[in-house]
């Protein structure tokens, strides 16, 4: 299954806080608030929603093709994620600007306060997703993710004049989409990503209920954190997959996008979409165990563990083997 990811591309600068955002927060100051936290840890690590997503994928097997403007520091990351399987002919490399930059720092609680510089990104309009099929080949799914909000509406429109499925995922850029770009990225798709807090943002913008939104969606995945995710079609109950249980939570950066790429790649399998988003929640657990959005490995049978401890020897069966993918970069000689 051919599967384009576009989104973003960023480097991601990821601080720890030993303490909680909450108790730093003066109901009666908020109005005026303004706070520096002494941060513990500082990671620099590769990140950006579509290509965690392709990482992802590239780890289960998968050759997805990424789609998104980088700058001129790109060539370490670019290297990461060819070793690890991923297509990135389709990055547009800008000669003047930086990758994009994710500022994040996560409390005690995994709270977070985060910051997002487009940087290269602002580029992605300049994207023409119709070329780009063309030199890739056939493209049997395209997923929007946050990116700049013209590309955004452009790679949509594109999508939709080839007649390619769509997901959509509006994450982040919710908040910059207006409500005809936002309607536009909803309508006819295959599937619609949202946490819980932006299914209701979702729903103030469109001016949609949920039942608007259903009705011109196929399945919409609402993913709740540790609570898990809720599968929601028009015209049948609402499903609820429990999250994959850890209990070696390190950082929950990247776990979304890590979901999505097992959900995709349950979908490529012909998995339902039940099973799908089951392998999505064992993919998101291992990506919660470790620090960074791609520096995760998988180990033989590691997924078909979890998914057997969590949801049953069924599951673990009908989902099949997940193997995932060596990483083929040079490893430094020993020391």
């Amino acid at each position: 299954m051919n599967i384009a990811v576009t989104g973003s591309i960023a480097t991601d600068h990821l601080a720890t806080f030993p303490g909680r955002f909450t108790d730093q927060l003066l109901p009666e100051h908020l109005a005026t608030i303004s706070l520096s936290f002494l941060v513990d840890d500082l990671q620099v690590r590769s990140g950006g929603v579509a290509a965690n997503i392709c990482f992802g994928l590239g780890r289960l097997g998968l050759t997805p093709l990424l789609v998104g403007a980088a700058g001129t520091d790109f060539a370490d990351h670019d290297a990461r994620l060819r070793a690890c399987g991923v297509n990135t002919a389709a990055v547009r490399r800008s000669t003047t600007r930086r990758t994009a930059r994710f500022m994040c720092t996560t409390d005690t609680d995994h709270n977070q306060i985060a910051s997002f510089y487009p940087g290269a990104m602002t580029e992605a309009r300049e994207i023409d997703l119709a070329e780009v099929a063309d030199r890739a080949g056939p493209l049997d799914l395209v997923l929007v993710g946050p990116d700049e909000p013209e590309a955004m509406v452009r790679h949509t429109r594109a999508a939709r004049t080839a007649g390619i499925p769509l997901a959509a995922d509006p994450s982040q850029q919710l908040a910059r989409l207006e409500r005809e770009s936002a309607r536009l990225l909803v309508d006819g798709a295959r599937f619609l990503f949202t946490n819980a807090y932006e299914s209701a943002l979702l729903r103030q913008l469109t001016g949609w209920s949920e039942d608007e939104v259903l009705a011109r969606v196929g399945t919409w995945i609402v993913t709740r954190g540790a609570d898990g995710v809720s599968l929601l079609t028009a015209g049948r109950p609402a499903a609820h997959v429990p999250a994959v249980p850890t209990d070696r939570p390190v950082d929950p950066t990247g776990v979304g996008d890590a979901f999505r790429a097992g959900f995709l790649a349950g979908h490529a399998r012909a998995l339902p979409d039940e099973r799908a988003a089951q392998l999505g929640c064992a993919l998101a657990a291992v990506v919660l165990e470790s620090t960074g959005t791609q520096e995760y490995t998988l180990r033989p049978g590691d997924l078909t563990d979890r998914l057997l401890r969590a949801y049953g020897p069924r599951a673990a069966q009908e989902s099949g083997p997940w193997p995932g993918r060596r990483d083929t970069r040079p490893q430094p000689a020993p020391a």
